[in-house]
């Protein structure tokens, strides 16, 4: 898909690799669609990019009226919706024995209903134009097996399955399902996780990983968006990725 003059609406875009994201697709000519929850990030940003081309939509991606809402006001001010870049999640560090349902709950409503959601509240308006791209953020972490990671893993190992039915089921419609595995990021997630955050901490300080910048996440999405493969990594070989050293 070639992103220029696309329609992009991003989860997450207040911070992190989801703010990258937006920026990125903007500067390729993208129109942009911002979704969070912190309406003053989002805002600033859409004025930093300049308010004609790009739009701020307050909204939790767990509640899926908000979501539906969102989508409308994007078709409404855009004309059509051409790619999704689902990126809206959240961590969860403890060991099974620890793990707090309800926190468990949270996270996989966040990580993986969401994106279910907001893919469905696209797929009609990608289907009237005979196009689409969606881009699922997932997580390098599932090719561990590290401990106190298993909530988190899990929420993101199922995303990954369920975008690779999606991708075979909405091929016929034009429409390509990927996903994005990123490293440790230089962003805000791992402080803000549920449960044990300063464990969390101390396992990305002892990953021996260097953390990489959101922009670079944000290049392979676009990489993504344009191609419509199947997925990218930026996990290092030897923890389970495609990235050589």
């Amino acid at each position: 898909m070639d992103i220029s003059g696309a329609v992009v609406l991003v989860t997450g875009a207040s911070s992190g690799i989801g703010g990258a994201t937006a920026r990125a697709a903007s500067r390729a000519g993208a129109r942009v669609v911002l979704l969070a929850r912190r309406e003053e990030r989002i805002r600033q940003l859409a004025k930093e990019r300049g308010e004609s081309v790009a739009l701020a939509v307050p909204c939790d991606v767990t509640d899926r009226v908000q979501v539906a809402a969102a989508v409308e006001a994007a078709i409404e001010k855009f004309g059509r919706i051409d790619v999704l870049v689902n990126n809206a999640g959240q961590g969860l560090q403890a060991t099974v024995d620890a793990i707090d349902p309800e926190d468990f709950r949270a996270v996989l409503e966040l990580n993986l209903v969401a994106p279910l959601t907001a893919t469905q509240a696209v797929l009609p308006q990608m289907r009237k134009q005979g196009a689409g791209a969606i881009v699922n953020v997932g997580s390098g972490i599932i090719w561990s097996s590290l401990p106190g990671s298993g909530a988190y893993s899990a929420s993101k190992a199922a995303l990954a399955k369920l975008s690779a039915i999606a991708r075979a089921e909405l091929a016929d419609d034009n429409i390509a399902v990927s996903m994005m595995f990123p490293s440790i990021t230089e962003t805000e997630f791992v402080r803000t996780v549920r449960g044990d955050v300063a464990g969390a901490l101390k396992m990305e300080g002892s990953s021996g990983l260097v953390p990489q910048s959101p922009e670079g996440a944000a290049d392979t999405i676009l990489d993504l968006i344009r191609s419509g493969a199947e997925q990218a990594d930026l996990v290092p070989e030897e923890y389970g990725g495609t990235l050589k050293s």
